[in-house]
């Protein structure tokens, strides 16, 4: 089997993975993690690691030390930092593609990092946005 190229991680897939209300969703996300660790291919942004503390701490009601050491073991990915060049290349990609704000942000990091994909459950799957597929592994 090839190597896929390189892929970028939206958030969900982090919140799920931890997330014990959805069993069959946690299932699906810890499958694509540890696939995407096995290739050592994954990417993300500081914006992702954001997310993933406040939803974890937020909506899962995670303890914030907990968080952050699920955070600090991702720091064998990829990281794409957001500045102000990147969000100015979301805000033009989000008005040419006509997305959101945030998810404009994930694409042109992913773009930043020259991903191949994209793996969330936020766009639609099969989808190419700016040169990157779209995939949703909950699918």
């Amino acid at each position: 089997m090839a190597k896929r190229g390189k892929v970028f991680i939206d958030t969900n897939l982090f919140i799920y993975a931890l997330d014990r209300r959805v069993p069959a969703k946690r299932k699906a996300a810890a499958k694509a993690l540890r696939a995407i660790e096995a290739e050592g291919n994954g990417v993300v942004s500081t914006q992702v690691f954001q997310e993933a503390y406040v939803a974890g701490t937020t909506k899962l009601g995670i303890a914030p030390q907990d968080m952050k050491q699920a955070i600090v073991s991702l720091r064998t990915l990829e990281v794409v930092q957001v500045d102000v060049d990147l969000i100015q290349a979301a805000i033009d990609c989000s008005i040419l593609q006509r997305l959101s704000f945030w998810d404009s942000l994930i694409i042109v990091a992913a773009e930043k990092a020259r991903c191949t994909e994209l793996w969330t459950e936020d766009l639609n799957h099969g989808q190419r946005i700016q040169g990157i597929r779209i995939h949703n592994p909950f699918m």
